[in-house]
């Protein structure tokens, strides 16, 4: 996804630890409420009392407090514990003597009283091994104690079962309304972390000991060379992620016929999504005809027309969070016309000299600069670029804007936070998974190309591992080569034609 505007490696933090564990402070009663039973008084629900129309008396208590089944007990321990583990260890090696503390996010609101679907941040999923969507509120806290090293507890909101007001009261926390939660001891097990509950959490939390940056930045950068574990999540959500392009061919006949069948493309991509893991990763940009210009159109109200292009932007994220990010920009029709072929072979060009220098020890901006230098000299010839007073104007990047690579991961635009002597100019090493996606981007409006080349945008992107010896393309079984893809799309059963 074409989203990094520059450096590739920003330093605003978007996890502000201290900020969230101080709201846990105010949130303390709540969390009281919902772990002994008593009825929470600042939730949707008591916002909504009016409307509930639901008895109060005890014996309507004691009645939906008696007779559930219990549920299986059984709970495994999750994949990435172990791997979480050593996370830690050298989160806590990075920090001595430091209190570190790494919060799950919160609900947030969507509109009135509903919330958006929760997604823990990619931090905390990182240093627990949870993903999923059963952490609201929760914090990881590490202690360091005298002997060395840091004691870990991960604090939570106690699940609302049966005997809890909460159970059937509390929209967000209660096993009524949002089903089964795991319980301290679940999480335990699943984590191998002890738990405590998040009434618990000390108050005096504000991590003056450690900037918040500093542990973000230090994530970001551990996070930038993936383990074992990672690197298998990112080839299974790759794979997913091809399987929903080839889904989106197969109803490209619908889209051409629907008013909005950008629309389409993206329902049908992010309903596989919903399908094969736990969701879109980003939202899905399917753009056709000119809006394949505009770096991010995620509205994807636009009608799918023959004789365009269609940029498909998408990535499945897989339950544990870890999200592919491809581009394939494809011709409606099935067959790419002359000039569309032409702008085509120019970014297929400048993608493969960048996958070409992937090598261990290879600085990660060369990749960019080698892509740039396809698009400066192909355009020169062209002879679109005009005289430049200045080579550092370098004015063949108005029809390129973008950054050519970025981090992927839990996050599509991972490893934000990292220094840029380690990202931007840092040396390639094997277990580092980002992108290559060079473009060309001719708006409609564009006076200064030719009328023909007006509205055509494309965007090629794959997903690289970096290995011991090269790079290994993890999406190249997604066609790229022009011919290759009008042949794919013809198997995969396209009858625009």
């Amino acid at each position: 996804m074409a989203v990094h505007p520059g450096s590739g490696a920003c330093h605003d933090s978007r996890v502000n630890e201290a900020n969230t564990a101080a709201r846990h402070s105010a949130q303390s009663d709540h969390d009281a409420a919902s772990s002994t039973g008593a009825a929470p008084t600042d939730t949707a629900e008591e916002l909504n009392k009016a409307r509930a129309g639901r008895p109060s008396t005890d014996e309507f208590r004691q009645f939906l407090a008696s007779g559930w089944e219990m549920a299986d007990a059984s709970v495994t321990a999750v994949a990435a514990a172990p791997y979480a583990a050593q996370r830690r260890r050298r989160l806590s090696e990075a920090f001595p003597g430091m209190r570190i503390v790494v919060p799950a996010g919160e609900l947030k609101t969507r509109s009135n009283d509903t919330d958006y679907r929760f997604r823990p941040t990619s931090d905390f999923a990182y240093v627990t091994g949870l993903g999923a969507d059963h952490e609201p509120g929760a914090v990881l806290v590490m202690e360091p104690v005298a002997t060395g090293g840091h004691e870990a507890t991960l604090y939570l909101i106690p699940p609302s079962g049966p005997g809890d007001e909460g159970f059937y009261a509390d929209p967000r926390s209660g096993e009524f309304w949002i089903g089964r939660r795991p319980s301290l001891a679940d999480f335990a097990a699943m984590t191998g972390l002890r738990t405590a509950p998040l009434r618990e959490l000390p108050g005096g939390i504000r991590l003056s000991a450690q900037p918040t940056k500093a542990v973000r930045r230090a994530l970001s950068e551990m996070r930038m060379v993936k383990d074992d574990y990672e690197i298998q999540q990112m080839r299974d959500a790759v794979n997913a992620t091809i399987a929903g392009f080839e889904r989106v061919v197969r109803e490209l006949p619908r889209a051409i016929d629907h008013k909005r069948g950008e629309r389409v493309v993206e329902a049908t991509f992010d309903a596989h999504a919903r399908e094969e893991g736990n969701a879109v990763g980003y939202e899905t940009i399917a753009a056709a005809g000119d809006h394949a210009t505009t770096l991010h159109w995620i509205r994807n109200t636009g009608q799918v027309r023959r004789g365009d292009l269609l940029l498909l932007d998408a990535g499945v994220e897989l339950e544990s969070l870890y999200t592919a990010d491809i581009t394939r920009t494809l011709p409606i029709d099935g067959v790419f016309t002359p000039v569309q072929r032409q702008v085509y072979e120019v970014v297929l060009e400048a993608a493969d000299a960048g996958h070409a220098i992937v090598a261990p020890g290879v600085k990660f901006i060369d990749i960019h600069l080698a892509a740039m230098e396809v698009i400066e000299r192909r355009l020169t010839e062209w002879g679109i670029v005009p005289p430049m007073d200045d080579p550092a104007s370098k004015l063949y990047r108005r029809w390129m804007v973008h950054s050519t690579s970025h981090h992927l991961g839990m996050d599509v635009h991972d490893c934000d936070a990292a220094k840029r002597e380690l990202y931007l100019d840092g040396e390639l090493e094997a277990g580092m998974i980002f992108t290559i996606e060079p473009g060309l981007y001719f708006k409609a409006n564009d006076l200064t190309v030719p009328a023909e080349l007006r509205g055509i945008g494309v965007r090629i992107e794959d997903d690289v591992l970096v290995t011991h010896t090269g790079g290994e393309n993890l999406s190249a079984a997604l066609p790229r080569d022009p011919d290759a893809v009008q042949a794919w799309m013809a198997r995969a059963g396209h009858r625009a034609l």
